[in-house]
């Protein structure tokens, strides 16, 4: 298995990946925002995968680890790889909760609960606008030309 970097993108490579981004998936990832419950477009995809970054293309979750969680959101058990997740401590709206973000380029993923299934009792609750689906058996998406792939 290949490593991938973790270097996040140069001011300028990060300016020409958030200039691909909608309103939408600015707000989210970027901004920190919450797609409205039960209308992202990932929510009922059940096809085998990986779910990347939607602004840098690092693989944060394989579609072996997504469940129904009844919350309106993408849900997964467990990351992609460990070190692909970064956690934060986030205490907007008058609660403390720990925020997801992208290892490589700090987007905003989700938030991450202690309430989801076995093995790891996880909920990473993911925003479907910041993440993007690649199937089985296409090439992971490589939007800084670095070439890693698992």
């Amino acid at each position: 298995m290949i490593g991938f970097d973790l270097t996040p993108p140069a001011a300028a490579e990060r300016a020409r990946l958030e200039g691909d981004l909608t309103r939408e998936e600015r707000d989210v990832l970027l901004h920190h925002g919450t797609e409205a419950p039960y209308c992202g477009g990932l929510l009922d995809n059940k096809a085998d995968g990986a779910y990347c970054c939607r602004l840098c293309g690092l693989p944060l979750f394989r579609a072996r680890t997504k469940f129904e969680s009844g919350t309106g959101w993408p849900s997964f058990f467990a990351p992609y790889d460990p070190t692909h997740v970064v956690e934060v401590r986030d205490t907007s709206h008058g609660m403390v909760r720990i925020e997801t973000r992208c290892a490589r380029c700090d987007s905003h993923q989700g938030h991450l609960f202690p309430d989801g299934p076995p093995p790891t009792q996880h909920r990473y609750c993911i925003n479907s606008v910041s993440l993007r689906f690649v199937a089985d058996g296409e090439d992971l998406p490589d939007p800084l030309g670095r070439g890693d792939r698992a």
